[in-house]
C-alpha cells in the first residue's frame, strides 16, 4: 500500500482549480499549498516553531545540498530529518536534478548520471539515479523524487528530446531502486517548452504509475504565457487523482495561475529571499522595506495581515533593522512573506470549495501589480533573442 495517498474534496467548476488532502505518514496536507524552502535542513532564518505559526503544514530539502554536508549518513544517525531539523510535519526532498541545470559550469552529465564538483571545496561527487533515492531514503523524507535532467528554456528540440528520454530512462531506475515502504517517490515530467514532448512525458511516466507527479523544467526563464500553455499541456495528460507538483514557483500571481490550471503543490526559495534584500509581498505588490517613505511610516507592512510581524512591529522599524544589518529584520520580514504565501494558498482552498475561485483569483489579481510590464517585456524580447533561428517547434508570436 502507498505510504501517501490524494483525496479531491472539491474541483472548481470555471477552472482545473482543486482542493485535495495528501496523506503522508507524518500528517495530512490540504492543497493547495505551498512549501517552504529549507535547502540546507532549515528555512533560512526561521525556526519550526514560526514555521508551524505563520500556517506552514510541509517543507522542502535539498537532497544535493545535504549530501555535501553534513551528509546522509549523519542525517540517518541522529534519527532521520524530520528529527535532525525539529519538524514533525511532512517533509519533501528534491533529488538534486536540477543542481545538472543550476550548476551546469560545475557537473558532467552521462547516460549514468552526473559528477559534480562541489561548489563548497571542489570535491567531485558521482550522482546517480541509484544514488539519489539511496541518498534521500536516508534523509527520510515523507515525498522524494527522481533523478531528472532539466534542460535550459533556450534548449532546442533535439536536445530537450535527449534530456527527456534520458529522465525516463532514470525515472525506471529510481523506481527500480527505491526499497523504503515509508516514503513516496514522485516522477518528474520534462521536455523544455515543447508541446509534444511535453505531452510524451506526461503520458510516459503516467504509464510508470508513480504516487504523484513533478513538473520540472518551467518557470526557468521562459517567458510566461510559454510557462502556463506547457503547464496546461502536462496536467491534461496526468492522472486527475494522483498530486501535481509544479516545482520552483513561489510568485504569488504564479501561483493563483498554477493553480488555476489545476496545480495540488508548490515550492520556492522567493519569499525568504527576497525579504533578505528588502522586499515583502503586500496585496498591491512588492513594497521595498529600503524606500525613505517607510522612515516615519508607523503602520504594519499590511493593516489587516494577521502574521506576527504586522501585529507587532511597523515599517519604520523593520526599516531601521534592515538598514542597521540586524538578522532580526530579516527574520521578521521573512516570517511576513511566507504568511502572505501561505494564507493565500489557504484562502485559495477555501475559495475552491465555496465555489468562488475564479472572483477570489480576480479579485486578487485586480489589486496586485506583479512587476513592471516594460521590464516583462525586455525580458520577453531578450529570451526570445537567445532562441531566435531555434527549431519551428518552438512559436512565441
Amino acid at each position: 500500500m502507498n505510504p501517501v495517498t490524494f483525496d479531491i474534496i472539491h474541483v472548481d467548476t470555471r477552472t482545473q482549480a482543486r482542493a485535495g488532502i495528501l496523506h503522508t505518514p507524518h500528517g495530512d496536507v490540504a492543497t493547495p499549498v505551498f512549501m517552504p524552502v529549507g535547502t540546507q535542513a532549515t528555512v533560512k532564518t526561521v525556526s519550526p516553531a514560526e514555521l508551524e505559526e505563520v500556517g506552514a503544514s510541509i517543507i522542502l530539502s535539498n537532497t544535493y545540498h545535504l549530501f555535501l554536508r553534513p551528509g546522509p549518513e549523519v542525517v540517518a544517525a541522529v534519527g532521520g530529518l524530520h528529527h535532525f531539523m525539529g519538524w514533525s510535519h511532512p517533509i519533501l526532498t528534491d533529488s538534486g536534478g536540477f543542481q545538472v541545470f543550476s550548476l551546469g559550469h560545475l557537473r558532467r552529465l552521462d547516460e549514468d548520471g552526473a559528477i559534480f564538483k562541489s561548489h563548497i571545496d571542489g570535491q567531485l561527487h558521482r550522482f546517480t539515479p541509484e544514488r539519489a533515492v539511496e541518498i534521500q531514503e536516508k534523509l527520510g523524507a515523507d515525498l522524494i523524487m527522481a533523478f531528472d535532467e532539466c534542460a535550459p528554456p533556450q534548449a532546442d528540440f533535439s536536445y530537450a528530446r535527449t534530456a527527456m528520454e534520458r529522465t525516463h530512462r532514470w525515472a525506471e531506475r529510481c523506481r527500480a531502486s527505491h526499497s523504503r515502504s515509508d516514503q513516496a517517490l514522485f516522477g518528474i515530467v520534462q521536455g523544455g517548452v515543447y508541446e509534444d514532448l511535453r505531452r510524451l512525458s506526461a503520458r510516459t511516466l503516467t504509464s510508470m504509475d508513480f504516487p504523484g507527479y513533478g513538473i520540472g523544467g518551467l518557470a526557468v526563464g521562459e517567458p510566461k504565457e510559454l510557462t502556463w500553455a506547457m503547464l496546461e499541456v502536462v496536467n491534461d495528460n496526468l492522472p486527475p487523482n494522483k498530486p501535481r507538483y509544479l516545482m520552483g514557483v513561489g510568485a504569488p500571481e504564479d501561483l493563483l495561475d498554477g493553480v488555476a490550471r489545476g496545480v495540488d503543490m508548490f515550492d520556492c526559495v522567493l519569499p525568504t529571499r527576497i525579504a533578505r534584500n528588502g522586499a515583502l509581498f503586500t496585496k498591491a505588490g512588492r513594497l521595498n522595506i529600503r524606500n525613505t517613505s517607510n522612515t516615519l511610516d508607523a503602520r504594519p507592512i499590511e493593516e489587516d495581515c494577521r502574521c506576527y510581524t504586522c501585529q507587532h512591529f511597523s515599517r519604520a522599524y523593520l526599516r531601521h533593522l534592515f538598514k542597521a544589518e540586524e538578522i532580526l529584520g530579516l527574520r521578521l520580514m521573512s516570517i511576513h512573506n511566507l504568511y502572505f504565501l501561505l494564507d493565500l494558498m489557504q484562502r485559495a482552498r477555501q475559495a475552491i470549495i465555496q465555489g468562488s475561485f475564479t472572483a477570489f483569483r480576480t479579485e486578487f489579481g485586480a489589486g496586485y501589480r506583479a512587476s513592471d510590464p516594460v521590464v516583462q517585456a525586455q525580458n520577453k524580447a531578450r529570451w526570445l533573442a537567445r532562441i531566435r533561428g531555434g527549431p519551428k517547434h518552438l512559436n512565441m508570436q
